[in-house]
């Protein structure tokens, strides 16, 4: 009887342990990210360095960007790699999520792109301009045809916070479209203008040179690398953070075969390496 006491105890552990395991604990760590470059710059230049160091490192595709947060706070990913910091605390307050920004990276900004125009100034009254649906990013697009010339916004209205409904003037006559992100360069075989994200672009196949104008990103729209909330202590989180911050890293995104070495560097990142050295 104490035998078979023994055996079931052990079972019982074995059972609890098993339930506890983590994909942290196994060394796996699970990647969310949306179609474009951010997939290739976690298996060029984060992946290396988290596999020396035991790891077994999995992408997980979305095509949107509702999925990867739900995943992650879901447990089906361990981070994600996507979104900037203003869009990840607002999605996180609108699903009650626990989720956190950790680490800043190399992003690909905005893009007014056409196949209709050469330039802004080609416009004409009636011309479509599609830009992104979700509220963070429509008031991102919003301030950026602002900052351009396009539209002037009412002032008494929080930038961040801004619709289409809150242009004050609109001298060209334009007509705004709100459209899913990832759906915004499929339009440019109709719209005028496309005020598309850089990884989308990226991923219908535009370079950001196609653009007529980029976005100049401050950091809190630059990609973050994002967690749960209560792994940020954890152990696979530092090595994750410390591939970003590697010399293997930066060696990656300087590369000029890669295209990562055109976008936009967070501040640290310059801080740390200041400019790059001609290779």
């Amino acid at each position: 009887m104490k035998t078979a006491s023994k055996v079931l105890a052990l079972l019982a552990l074995s059972a609890t342990f098993a339930a506890g395991l983590s994909a942290a604990d196994a060394k796996l760590i699970r990647f969310g990210v949306s179609p474009g470059p951010y997939g290739d710059l976690i298996t060029k230049a984060i992946k290396p360095s988290l596999e020396k160091k035991g790891y077994k490192v999995e992408l997980v595709t979305f095509q949107d960007w509702v999925q990867p947060n739900l995943a992650l706070a879901n447990g089906e990913t361990e981070a994600n790699l996507f979104q900037h910091g203003l869009y990840l605390a607002k999605f996180s307050k609108d699903h009650n999520l626990q989720l956190s920004p950790t680490i800043l990276i190399p992003t690909a900004g905005l893009g007014i792109y056409s196949e209709k125009v050469k330039s802004l100034d080609q416009l004409k009254k009636g011309d479509e301009v599609t830009l992104p649906l979700d509220p963070t990013n429509l008031a991102r697009a919003l301030r950026f045809l602002q900052k351009v010339g396009l539209v002037k916004l009412k002032p008494e209205i929080d930038p961040t916070k801004v619709t289409d409904r809150d242009i004050a003037e609109n001298p060209r006559g334009l007509k705004f479209v709100p459209t899913e992100a990832a759906q915004i360069p499929r339009t440019l075989g109709s719209a005028t203008l496309a005020v598309a994200s850089g990884n989308f672009a990226i991923a219908a196949g535009l370079k950001l040179s196609d653009a007529l104008v980029l976005e100049e990103l401050d950091d809190s729209i630059k990609i973050t690398l994002a967690v749960r909330t209560a792994d940020l202590d954890q152990q696979w989180v530092k090595d994750a953070r410390a591939a970003i911050e590697s010399e293997a890293f930066r060696d990656a995104v300087e590369n000029p075969a890669n295209i990562f070495s055109s976008f936009q560097k967070p501040e640290w990142y310059k801080a740390k390496w200041g400019k790059p050295a001609a290779k």
